[in-house]
């Protein structure tokens, strides 16, 4: 049963602790990324074999593949992955930014250049379960931003096969390269390449603690969008809120992960009641409702407030990856909310939306960290160049102020490559 906390009487280790994982497994995984770095495609080849049963003939996925895979899916569905791939290039079409550029007095120009990344890698998880979703919400912003090279790893059934969802997603995103391979081993692939997968230069997407500390570990021979830890879900609500709706959405997060955090922040003891009796009307209806327990047991709060103006507070602490405001007037709270991924507001949005269809990406800083960092966006997928000209007029004007600057800070050499031309042109 979940646990209900009175905040102002509870110790508050018990408010704001997280699941924090206690075996490492980094050793395994440097082990995985040496074996694919030394030996290549057969080492990728080999560990499908081990870890998903597969005997692969070939690590790409053919264009042939993804096609029957497209045609096999059922046409609503396809439709409805096509009207949410819309959704999300509209928002994240919004996002595009472009460069900048300041002339000054005397020819100075100064200015900023966008440039996308080249190469992006995504990784989608796979194997028995299939994660459509992923792939959208990975692949539109990497092609809205301009990258030329954007491939999928994810990994393959007992068959050798790619759930043909999954193949579906990609060719409605536009994505050509799809590799059949999962885990440590694809992370390793995509940042040090083999024979069939090109290295990359950023690496996106969720994954077990193996795949995460892959990431960990690759980063700086690539770049990484985040580590990801298990999913969360807070709900400030109050007291008018449906306890059966609340239970729900509760429960769309304690399905993902036995780890997974579903938290409610209320200022409603009655609200607080329901919302318990609910989860137990709820959890044994599921499918998956042996980790929703468990989450709930676990990882579940109900976090009892003195006043909404607390309730806030409370959840800017937490700083959740998803937060659903369930109030009246939901927007005079946002300006409020510090500390969020995704803000889902009002009555009637539950998270679920943000998940598949609504737009906004899925991909969301989680453990706390929406306190410093953002959702993915197309902004991940572009490099920054600054630029800078000066004549020989501008130089002559500016250069002794560089030349006192830099030898207060000891730096001779600094001055001396600007004193050199100011003398040059003395002579």
């Amino acid at each position: 049963m979940i646990k209900i906390l009175d905040y102002q009487s509870v110790d508050k280790s018990e408010i704001f602790s997280r699941f924090s994982p206690t075996a490492s497994v980094g050793p395994i995984v440097e082990q995985i990324i040496n074996q694919v770095k030394e030996r290549g495609d057969s080492a990728l080849i080999d560990f499908a074999l081990k870890f998903d049963g597969a005997k692969l003939q070939s690590i790409k996925v053919s264009q042939e593949e993804i096609d029957l895979a497209y045609q096999s899916v059922d046409k609503n569905l396809i439709n409805i992955l096509i009207e949410a791939y819309e959704n999300i290039k509209q928002f994240h079409q919004k996002q595009l930014r472009q460069g900048f550029e300041i002339k000054k007095q005397n020819g100075v120009i100064i200015g900023q250049k966008i440039t996308p990344i080249e190469r992006v890698g995504l990784y989608v998880p796979g194997g028995t379960a299939a994660y459509p979703s992923t792939v959208l919400m990975d692949s539109v912003p990497a092609l809205v931003a301009g990258c030329k090279d954007v491939c999928i790893t994810t990994p393959p059934n007992k068959e050798g096969k790619i759930n043909p969802v999954i193949l579906a997603a990609a060719k409605i995103a536009g994505v050509k390269n799809v590799y059949k391979t999962g885990g440590a081993g694809a992370i390793a692939a995509l940042a040090y390449g083999t024979e069939t997968i090109e290295k990359v230069d950023k690496i996106v997407g969720p994954g077990n603690a193996f795949v995460a500390e892959a990431k960990r570990q690759v980063f700086g021979k690539v770049s990484i969008d985040m580590i990801a830890g298990p999913s969360e879900i807070l709900i400030i609500a109050d007291g008018k809120s449906n306890p059966e709706y609340v239970a729900a959405d509760l429960l769309s997060q304690a399905e993902h992960d036995v780890n997974a955090s579903a938290v409610l922040v209320t200022d409603s003891v009655q609200l607080a009641k329901a919302v318990s009796e609910q989860l137990e009307k709820q959890i044994p209806l599921l499918e998956r409702n042996e980790i929703a327990r468990a989450s709930i047991d676990n990882n579940g709060k109900i976090i009892l407030a003195k006043d909404f103006e607390q309730v806030i507070s409370v959840s800017n602490e937490i700083a959740p990856e998803h937060l659903e405001l369930c109030v009246d007037n939901p927007f005079e709270y946002l300006d409020k909310i510090q500390n969020a991924g995704s803000i889902f507001l009002g009555r009637y949005t539950p998270e679920a939306l943000g998940d598949y269809f609504a737009g906004p990406n899925h991909t969301l800083p989680t453990s706390g960290t929406a306190r410093f960092s953002s959702p993915l966006s197309v902004d991940d997928f572009i490099k920054k160049s600054q630029y800078v000209y000066y004549t020989e007029n501008a130089l002559s004007q500016q250069g002794e102020k560089v030349s006192v600057f830099a030898k207060s800070e000891g730096l001779t050499a600094h001055a001396k490559s600007v004193t050199v031309r100011l003398e040059e042109k003395q002579k």
